[in-house]
């Protein structure tokens, strides 16, 4: 079992910046390769992007391509999402996930079992 924490979430002008956290306890953190995904209201749980364990190699959807950039520390057991040029479709509620899938960066929601409770990012514009 793996329990993760997200938090950095908050209210940002578009064009603005936020950087997310996610806080992992449990089992060996390095094992698992960590998604992170959003939800805005109404719609479906989208990718947003993924890290290898090693956190050698990293995949982001085009929407946020170039403007988002995912990092993880194994020693501390944390994965974060650095967000900039914000707009206004940035805004979700915003999920950090972990897989034991074989695939290094796993970008379906059902390859991760291990979810966090969110954090809310408002982009206003």
């Amino acid at each position: 079992q793996v329990q993760l924490v997200e938090s950095g979430g908050g209210l940002v002008q578009a064009g603005g910046s936020l950087r997310l956290s996610c806080a992992a306890s449990g089992r060996t953190f390095s094992n698992y390769a960590m998604g992170w995904f959003r939800q805005a209201p109404g719609k479906e749980r989208d990718f947003v992007g993924a890290i290898t364990r090693s956190g050698g190699s990293t995949y982001l959807a085009d929407s946020v391509k170039g403007r988002f950039t995912i990092s993880r520390d194994n020693a501390k057991n944390t994965v974060d999402l650095q967000m900039v040029s914000l707009k206004p479709e940035d805004t979700a509620v915003y999920y950090c996930a972990a897989s034991s899938a074989l695939r290094d960066l796993p970008n379906r929601f059902y390859e991760y079992p291990y979810w966090g409770q969110g954090t809310q990012v408002t982009v206003s514009s």
